[in-house]
């Protein structure tokens, strides 16, 4: 299988370790892996203005770091967003990744889609997690999964585990 990751952190922090995990895992399992850093890249949030269902076939009017992961959307097996949380959300870089695919409908050939959040403190995911969900309803990609880690389980080992085995197992 093939597994894209979009990580959307702008920089190295603990969802990192979650990313790794989840490589050794998948790689482990026989599956190719490809991280994309979308928290470093320059991504527009969509500005709804339909040239992509319009003039453009598909493509966004927008040209910035979207075109260098586009591919990795439409081939990808699988698709994993990996976000820190900030204020009860994931991060804007990642949303703007998230957002973007909307030229293209649904990632074509992703069946799957899984989420790693992290954060300093329990309680904060329902908000991403909901929006997570309306976006696997509305592109009828299967929800493989949703892990969650906070304060000290972040870099645990337990946690790591946990990662691996749930990346071993798709």
């Amino acid at each position: 299988m093939k597994i894209a990751i979009f990580n959307g952190s702008p920089r190295k922090e603990n969802t990192a370790a979650m990313v790794q995990a989840f490589k050794e895992g998948a790689e482990a399992a026989g599956h190719s892996v490809e991280e994309y850093h979308v928290g470093k890249m320059k991504i527009a949030g969509c500005m709804a203005c339909e040239y992509c269902h319009t003039k453009g076939n598909g493509a966004c009017a927008q040209k910035d770091d979207l075109e260098k992961i586009m591919p990795a959307y439409k081939e990808a097996d699988m698709i994993v967003f990996a976000s820190p949380i900030y204020y009860f959300t994931m991060t804007a870089q990642i949303e703007a990744a998230i957002q973007r695919v909307y030229c293209i409908g649904k990632p074509a050939s992703a069946k799957k889609v899984a989420l790693l959040l992290s954060s300093g403190s329990p309680n904060v995911y329902d908000a991403a997690i909901t929006q997570f969900k309306g976006f696997c309803a509305y592109t009828g990609i299967e929800l493989a999964g949703v892990i969650t880690a906070n304060g000290a389980e972040n870099k645990s080992a337990a946690k790591m585990d946990e990662i691996k085995a749930f990346a071993k197992a798709l």
